[in-house]
């Protein structure tokens, strides 16, 4: 890895700081050579702290460390991104990230979703939502649609109708979702119950 730390006067490029396992960006900090080499060495991330003016490894007076996953370089030779597993919250704030943004999955429309549902769940009439109907029919009926959606995704998974068989899926993830938050839980739930299988 062939780093251009000479690009700038101050002997610095940029680090940008990334969750290995959800890819939020937590930080951003700045590197010379001698930090790059020490994070490497060490397998903790270390940078140079311009307001101090010496090396800083994140975490040596707080105790959360990021500890390093993999490093890449960007196309210019002059800017960082690494991968980390953070060892508790990464802003000086006390928050996940420097955005004060909660560092958690997220899996693009489907989180989303989610929210949709908690939302239309707590605020909406069942007259004007079919969610916030099938909340308020309970427990039962929203288990009793999931099933229902189950079979019809088997029936249409022995046809070749590609578009049924893709619509009856989105019909059985989406009820799923559904279950999942009148049970009290959320897909990241089930996502750390099949990482502890792995």
């Amino acid at each position: 890895m062939k780093i251009d730390f000479n690009k700038n006067k101050d002997g610095l490029v940029p680090a940008i700081i990334q969750d290995a396992k959800t890819l939020n960006v937590l930080m951003l900090g700045y590197m010379n050579e001698e930090a790059f080499l020490k994070t490497n060495q060490s397998k903790k991330v270390t940078f140079y702290s311009r307001t101090k003016q010496r090396l800083w490894t994140k975490g040596e007076e707080s105790g959360n460390f990021l500890h390093l996953v993999n490093i890449k370089l960007d196309c210019d030779n002059d800017t960082l991104l690494i991968h980390v597993n953070p060892e508790g919250p990464v802003c000086h704030k006390g928050t996940d990230t420097c955005w004060q943004e909660e560092n958690s999955q997220k899996y693009g429309f489907i989180s989303a979703l989610e929210q949709i549902i908690e939302n239309r769940k707590n605020q909406a009439h069942p007259d004007e939502s079919y969610i916030a109907s099938l909340f308020e029919k309970g427990m039962n009926k929203i288990a009793q649609k999931v099933g229902e959606e189950a079979v019809e995704v088997v029936i249409e998974a022995k046809d070749d109708n590609e578009d049924l068989f893709l619509n009856e899926s989105a019909d059985l993830l989406f009820h799923y979702l559904i279950l999942l938050r009148a049970k009290g839980y959320e897909l990241n739930d089930i996502v750390k119950v099949l990482e502890k299988r792995n």
